[in-house]
């Protein structure tokens, strides 16, 4: 198992990359808000992605969490990656649930939390020196974190719903 500082960082980091591009949409509104699909529909006639799925999101996620890792005395890049990794995971979940056809904003416990931690840690696992018992407390921890600042960020006016 790794070191629990080590852990506490990645979900430290984690909660970061998910979290900054809630609080800039509570800052900039619509601003800068481009969909990353550009607004293509598929066939199915669902979108891509869907409109929450910005570039604004995604710049600011890396930026945020690579700044955060070198505060937390880790290398920016790891940072950045974890953060791309991680909205890629964002962006596989809301594909999914498209074609599902869940609504923009449906909530879809585990598919809405599992592959935004799963993606980064399994791309980032060699490098860091992750185990299996690392990656599954840090993706329980996410989850439960995650479930957690939602409702919190929720009750104080920053997300526009509880999950």
């Amino acid at each position: 198992m790794s070191s629990p500082i080590l852990l506490l960082k990645l979900l430290v980091l984690l909660g970061i990359a998910n979290g900054a591009p809630i609080f800039a949409r509570k800052l900039l509104g619509d601003r800068l808000g481009m969909p990353l699909d550009f607004g293509v529909t598929l066939p199915d006639g669902q979108p891509l992605f869907g409109r929450s799925k910005t570039f604004r999101g995604l710049v600011v996620s890396v930026a945020c969490t690579a700044m955060a890792a070198l505060l937390l005395e880790m290398d920016w890049r790891m940072g950045a990656a974890l953060a791309g990794s991680s909205m890629l995971g964002d962006l596989f979940s809301s594909f999914v649930k498209r074609r599902l056809g869940l609504k923009l904003h449906a909530r879809a416990f585990a598919l809405d939390q599992v592959p935004e931690a799963l993606l980064p840690l399994l791309l980032s696992r060699a490098r860091l020196g992750l185990s299996a018992v690392d990656m599954a407390l840090l993706l329980l921890g996410f989850v439960v974190l995650e479930v957690a600042l939602s409702r919190l960020l929720f009750d104080l006016g920053i997300r526009d719903r509880p999950y």
